[in-house]
């Protein structure tokens, strides 16, 4: 396998965590995460299967320990599942973890297939368990199809997190009876708050809940401990005294937590982000197909010697820097 120097940006911040997007196609609709009349890119425009391994596999011998596979839906791509054992056998070679994040709508028919192949932690994206609000969130989800994914993966031996999107006036007086119903079903927890990213409609800003309200609603109820858990994405944690099980905070807004970053995010065109609050990127589908490892590697350096500090979102104007479609939701 090809040997290089790791992946250290221009603040001296290992680069260890990659999120890959493998479509941006998606099975819902969500509001808060793109249009209802959502255009999709012609399939000739993604990296295929084979790109994607062969990406994966020059970021791990650059010291990627931990990939995480995103979309759109990645469990809509075809040929998924053989993805995701190449990826696996990378443990071989160094990667300590591949997880994925899933709506979970297809998660029931895959979820041994998944752990046989290596991911044992998902994250479900499951923003209420009311059907109605459900429904009316992701614009025709069946909640029932997502809850039994939940099961399946659980019964697979897949360890699964919940996150859920805060948002004012739509789910913000459920975060108590999920905290409960994810403690009933082994699930950890991570809520998290709307960030301005993609093409949507309406304003974010009137859904926008500063995690603070979300801690003070569980706090009137559980009680919350310290714990020195972390996965290596953005999530700060607690533990649910009694339960075991832990909720945790992504703060993008109201406590920025870029210090620390040590990800890049690929888009399912090979477009690498440093930083989703910046349009701060390279496109490497070209110069992987055209320039080998060489110019991947330069590419890869310019980008991560740009990578900026933190981001700057404005959720009060909702003008992100960038606009574009791609999963956010954390480790």
């Amino acid at each position: 396998m090809h040997d290089a120097a790791p992946l250290i940006d221009g603040f001296g911040r290992r680069i260890d965590y990659v999120r890959m997007s493998v479509t941006d196609r998606c099975n819902l609709r969500c509001t808060y995460c793109m249009a209802e009349d959502m255009q999709f890119l012609p399939r000739r425009d993604l990296l295929t299967l084979e790109e994607l391994a062969g990406l994966a596999r020059h970021l791990v011998a650059r010291g990627v320990k931990r990939i995480r596979l995103t979309g759109g839906e990645p469990l809509v791509r075809r040929g998924f599942l053989n993805l995701a054992r190449e990826l696996g056998a990378l443990r071989a070679n160094g990667l300590e973890e591949l997880t994925l994040t899933t709506n979970g709508v297809l998660l029931s028919q895959m979820a041994e297939e998944l752990f046989a192949a290596g991911i044992e932690r998902i994250n479900v994206s499951l923003d209420t368990l009311a059907p109605s609000r459900f429904a009316a969130i992701t614009r025709g989800g069946d909640v029932a199809r997502v809850i039994e994914g939940i099961d399946a993966a659980r019964a697979a031996g897949i360890a699964v997190k919940i996150n859920m999107v805060a948002m004012r006036g739509v789910n913000d007086t459920e975060f108590v009876s999920m905290a409960r119903w994810c403690g009933e079903r082994g699930c950890d927890l991570s809520l998290i708050e709307t960030m301005p990213l993609g093409e949507v409609e309406g304003e974010r800003a009137d859904t926008y809940l500063p995690l603070t309200h979300a801690r003070a609603a569980l706090e009137r109820e559980v009680t919350l401990m310290p714990t020195s858990y972390q996965t290596g994405g953005p999530s700060r944690y607690l533990e649910v005294a009694g339960t075991g099980r832990r909720i945790g905070f992504i703060t993008p807004l109201s406590e920025n937590f870029c210090s620390s970053c040590n990800r890049i995010r690929i888009a399912a065109t090979g477009t690498v982000y440093g930083c989703l609050g910046h349009d701060q990127k390279v496109e490497l589908r070209n110069i992987m197909r055209e320039g080998g490892e060489g110019a991947l590697d330069a590419a890869m350096d310019a980008l991560l010697a740009g990578k900026p500090r933190r981001h700057d979102f404005d959720i009060a104007a909702d003008t992100p820097a960038t606009s574009r479609h791609m999963s956010v939701t954390g480790g």
